[in-house]
């Protein structure tokens, strides 16, 4: 477990090793008697050991001031992350000539990185004019950019000092043409930390991010003034609507690195410091123009400028039921990565399915260029000479504000017979649609009132007919509920049921003890519930009473009495019983049988 742990952790310390790169930022000329920056930016990595490199023709004034940078943002679905740190040294040229500067190294995932060792050009004070120089700042004066020695702690940060913007390529440009955001840090200052908190929106766009490394690495004039800068995000847009659209701001914390100088015997110490604040980005609006019309037929949202070219493959040798390829291919710069396939007029003979669309394309500095194929799959359900007929290309030209359209060529195809038969695909796609009907359909054009009609009317009657008869019959069963020895009689043939077919699983089980005194119970709880014979009341003679009462022949009076006693003598003398317990379980449901028809016949005279 232990070697597979360090294999583990030799692998992802190779992983960040190969990850992070260690580059160096500086002048290429300064003036003699000028402080200038060197600064080692570490890139996506976590250093230490950081070793400064040997410097001659130059005085090391401070460093090294350490910064860390971090940036996220989500696009699309897509998330993404970048970090730095930057070790700043300052140094003032001494005399003019050569300024060497060695390699600076440091430790990342347990392996040293250097730098590579340049050259700086130092030129006579002739040349300030076209250099910034640094020297002592007056109250009020602009904070001059990455000098420890004019940004002391006590001083308020201004909005002129750091912030952060919004610039956009193009102030006007028309719908799905291409314009590049960037949203960039100006700062005077060092920064040591940098965190988004709120990203700009890009309402009424598509965006396509181009990949940045965020870091301090260049000098800018904006107004007069110098400033180190950083493109935090750059971005493609494309305007999905005209009018006036509007980038909102975003939201960042900043910590800046302000310093204490004091003098001590050993000179002026200078202690960084570092300070918190909010920085809020402007809003960025352009104007969107809209695509003029009238638009060509064979326009589908291409604006750049693109070719096309058509391929078939196979080339030759189609056969019918066996697939080939059309393949239409637009190449060129623009929008091309959300054009919509154009629609390619096949023969009724072929077999079409949706177009596959494959873009390759790269984002430039100003917009999307590359190619994107379709290949349109079809299969030749019949075998001869066919033609893909030509068709035509639009796109929007905004260089010119004009409509292109390119002829695509006419293909003609010759398709031989193959083995097969036509697919499943084709057969559903010609039975989806019948044809329109068309000629004389029998329509007449008539205007009544619904209310004339008795049908209107009926609508309403017969919810109320209906809610009535739920009433009687409601009333009915009430009444019949009420009638305790009614229910118990329309019951008893349900029940007696109930108990022969438990009795038949005691004959299965040639249990007869058990199958005779659930013949008993059946019995006598049947007379029972049928002649409303109280159970206390319950005697052989009492029951043969009230049989003869209810109209029952003597013969089936007979053969129910004795049924009772061939059940009784069972169940107390089960050894001596010698009847087959089926054929008494048949004869027990035609008694039943006997005595309900009786009941039916009976209450059909007195109706």
């Amino acid at each position: 477990m232990k070697r597979i742990i360090n294999i583990v952790i030799l692998l992802l310390t190779a992983m960040v090793v190969q990850a992070a790169s260690f580059t160096v930022e500086a002048p290429r000329q300064v003036i003699e008697g000028n402080k200038f920056n060197v600064t080692f930016v570490l890139s996506n990595g976590e250093g230490s050991s950081f070793s400064p490199p040997q410097v001659t023709g130059a005085q090391l004034i401070y460093g090294p001031s350490v910064s860390h940078s971090y940036s996220s943002s989500w696009v699309n679905g897509k998330s993404s992350s970048s970090s730095s740190e930057e070790y700043t040294m300052i140094y003032k040229a001494t005399s003019t000539g050569k300024c060497h500067i060695g390699a600076a190294s440091i430790v990342v995932g347990g392996k040293r990185m250097s730098t590579k060792a340049f050259t700086i050009d130092v030129v006579a004070s002739g040349s300030q004019s076209h250099h910034p120089s640094h020297q002592q700042t007056t109250p009020g004066a602009p904070t001059p950019y990455s000098d420890p020695m004019t940004q002391s702690a006590d001083k308020a940060v201004s909005g002129k000092d750091l912030f952060v913007r919004i610039e956009m390529s193009k102030p006007r440009v028309y719908e799905q043409q291409a314009v590049v955001c960037t949203i960039k840090l100006y700062t005077k200052y060092q920064i040591s930390q940098f965190i988004p908190t709120l990203q700009p929106s890009f309402d009424g766009f598509l965006i396509e991010e181009i990949p940045v490394q965020p870091s301090l690495n260049k000098v800018e004039t904006l107004n007069g003034e110098r400033y180190m800068t950083a493109i935090l995000k750059q971005c493609i847009l494309y305007p999905q609507q005209s009018g006036k659209l509007t980038i909102s701001s975003g939201n960042y914390d900043v910590s800046v690195v302000q310093f204490d100088t004091f003098r001590s015997i050993f000179g002026t110490i200078s202690k960084p410091v570092e300070k918190d604040l909010k920085v809020t980005s402007n809003k960025a609006t352009i104007n969107i123009l809209p695509l003029p019309e009238p638009k060509p037929a064979s326009f589908t949202g291409a604006v750049g400028r693109f070719n096309v070219t058509t391929d078939l493959k196979p080339a030759t040798g189609l056969k019918t039921y066996s697939a080939a390829t059309y393949r239409y291919i637009i190449s060129g710069t623009g929008n091309i990565k959300y054009i919509k396939a154009p629609e390619v007029q096949f023969p009724d003979q072929f077999d079409v399915y949706d177009p596959k669309t494959d873009a390759q394309v790269n984002d430039g500095s100003g917009d999307m260029s590359g190619k994107v194929v379709m290949d349109y799959t079809f299969i030749p359900q019949y075998a001869g000479e066919f033609d893909i007929p030509a068709s035509e290309f639009s796109y929007f030209d905004p260089e010119t504000g004009k409509y292109e359209t390119i002829t695509v060529p006419a293909r003609h195809l010759s398709v031989a017979k193959g083995e097969g038969q036509p697919s499943n695909h084709y057969r559903m796609k010609n039975m989806d649609i019948r044809p329109i009907k068309s000629g004389d359909l029998g329509l007449k054009k008539s205007h009544g009132y619904i209310v004339d009609h008795w049908t209107y009317w009926l609508w309403f009657l017969l919810p109320l007919v209906a809610l009535v008869a739920l009433l009687l019959y409601y009333r009915k069963q009430l009444k019949e509920r009420a009638d305790v020895r009614r229910m118990r009689s329309k019951r008893a043939s349900k029940v007696a049921q109930r108990r022969l077919k438990a009795a038949r699983g005691f004959a299965s089980r040639n249990d007869r003890s058990g199958f005779y005194a659930e013949m008993l119970n059946a019995l006598w709880g049947y007379m029972s519930d049928k002649l409303s014979i109280p159970v206390s009341e319950l005697s052989k003679d009492n029951i043969n009473a009230e049989l003869e009462q209810y109209g029952i022949d003597q013969p089936t009076r007979d053969q129910a009495m004795a049924l009772i006693d061939k059940c009784e003598f069972a169940q107390y003398a089960p050894e001596l019983a010698s009847d087959d317990m089926s054929s008494v379980l048949d004869e027990a449901a035609g008694v039943i049988d006997r005595l309900e028809s009786v009941k039916r016949k009976k209450s059909i005279e007195q109706s």
